[in-house]
Order: structure tokens, then C-alpha cells, then sequence
């Protein structure tokens, strides 16, 4: 590393202010941070996921309990999501009844991986509403990272509700929780960039890449480094995440941790 000037304005900044995916217990998101294209890796592993013998149970048994919705020739999840298409020929009133009964099922992990499928589309529209918080975070995957996770959250709170109007009803109260989430991520954001300016006033005779030379080399020399890379060569949070095999705001929340410990 360099001996250069630090900018600790910039070293502070790396504090994250995200918290951690909040994913409801099952199937749900394990994997999902560790690709960027989101809805992508979602849409590959619902083919896999769909298609599983636990599916086609768990598809089964939903018709059954749900006779009046004429479910005919439903196999699996797949075909129960592909049921919710507008392409599918059912109405509006017909869709609405699916997603009604699969609100009331929604303990049921299957079965809510299944009705988080068929909401992404307005999870997506939540995110664009909220212009995917724009001046907030820093990338716009990160909104819609959290409006699922928060999503899926609220599918395990509203999981056996009996709504009518069920998939409106979770849009609008997503898209509250989106809304305190990114006021939040807003006051962080403010309350951060204060104290780097209380910080930078410090004098530190041996310097930020002093500091970080320091722990190069031992336990904590992959956070030094990445913390370099961030602060000095200005590398994006996704591009060392990708490197690091981590996920971006994991990333984030580590690097605030080990700057708050050991550098300030």
C-alpha cells in the first residue's frame, strides 16, 4: 500500500447502513445475495424449486383443500404460479381467489416461496414507486434486496390471514415498510456523514494506511486489504463483494465493524 494521504472522510463513510437480510426461516432466500441479478436467481431456482417432488405435494394438497378454485391439472407450484398469469385466461376475480387461499396457507414454506414468486412483479413496482431509493442507497438492487426480504417477512406475519383482496393488501403494507426502511436508511446516512466530519478534525500522526499496514498480514489482513480497496481505489461495494464471495451488504456491515474497532 501506499504511503499516501488518507482520506478519512472516506474511511468513516464505509459504514454501512444496512442491517442484514431479514429472511424468514424455510426456503426462502438463503442464496439469494450472493448474485446481483436478483430477480434472475430467483426466476432459476423457482424452475428447480417449482418443479420438486415437495413441490408437487405441496401443490396437491392445496388443490384438495381448495376445491372451489378448479385448480384442474395443476402438478406442482410451477403450474399453480403459472395459474396467476394474466396469460393463464382466469380473471381478475379468479387470481384474486388463488392468492387469497395461498395467503391463507402461507405457514406452509412452499407455498409461501410460491406466493413470493407471483408478488415479484409487484415488488418490483413497490421499488420503482420508491424510485428504488435514489439518493439513499447506494446501488438500486440493494431497494429491491430488501423489499423482498421485507416481503417475505410479511408473509410469515400475515401467513393464515383470510384477505380478499390479499396481493394489494401486501403491496400497500410493503410498500409502508419500504418507505420506513429507506427514512431509516436516510437518518443513518445523515448521523454518519456527521461524525466524519467530527472524525476527520482528529489528528492521527501514523495515518489511516499506517493503521491498515499494521494488520496486514494477520487475523484481520483481508479487511485491511478490502478496506483499502474501498477507501483509496475507490472500487464499487459490488465489485468486492463479487471477489471477496460475500455478499455486498454482509460486506458492508463487516467492514463498518472492523473501521468502528480498530481504525477510528
Amino acid at each position: 500500500m501506499a504511503n499516501e494521504a488518507p482520506d478519512w472522510n472516506m474511511c468513516v463513510l464505509i459504514g454501512v447502513v444496512m442491517v442484514m437480510m431479514r429472511c424468514a426461516p424455510g426456503l426462502l432466500l438463503a442464496a439469494m445475495t450472493d448474485n446481483h441479478d436478483l430477480l434472475g436467481q430467483m426466476r432459476t431456482q423457482w424452475r428447480q424449486q417449482g418443479r420438486s417432488s415437495s413441490s408437487q405435494i405441496s401443490a396437491r394438497e392445496f388443490v384438495h383443500r381448495n376445491n372451489e378454485l378448479a385448480l384442474h391439472g395443476v402438478r406442482d407450484l410451477c403450474d399453480l404460479v403459472d395459474a396467476l398469469e394474466p396469460r393463464s385466461g382466469r380473471s381478475i376475480e379468479q387470481r384474486a381467489a388463488i392468492v387469497r387461499a395461498l395467503l391463507r396457507d402461507a405457514a406452509d414454506p412452499q407455498l409461501h416461496r410460491a406466493l413470493l414468486q407471483t408478488l415479484l412483479p409487484g415488488i418490483v413496482s413497490v421499488c420503482r414507486q420508491l424510485q428504488f431509493g435514489r439518493g439513499i442507497v447506494e446501488d438500486p438492487s440493494m431497494a429491491l434486496d430488501e423489499a423482498i426480504s421485507l416481503a417475505s417477512e410479511l408473509l410469515v406475519d400475515w401467513a393464515g390471514q383470510d384477505r380478499q383482496y390479499a396481493a394489494p393488501d401486501l403491496l400497500s403494507a410493503l410498500r409502508g415498510r419500504l418507505r420506513r426502511w429507506l427514512l431509516k436508511e436516510k437518518a443513518a446516512r445523515s448521523s454518519n456523514e456527521l461524525d466524519a466530519s467530527n472524525v476527520s478534525a482528529r489528528s492521527d500522526d501514523d495515518g489511516l494506511i499506517t493503521r491498515l499496514n499494521n494488520y496486514c498480514g494477520g487475523p484481520h489482513d483481508r479487511l485491511a486489504r478490502l478496506t483499502y480497496a474501498r477507501v483509496f481505489e475507490g472500487q464499487p461495494w459490488r465489485d468486492l463483494a463479487k471477489a471477496d464471495h460475500s455478499a455486498p451488504r454482509a460486506l458492508q456491515q463487516e467492514l463498518q465493524q472492523f473501521a468502528t474497532k480498530f481504525l477510528l
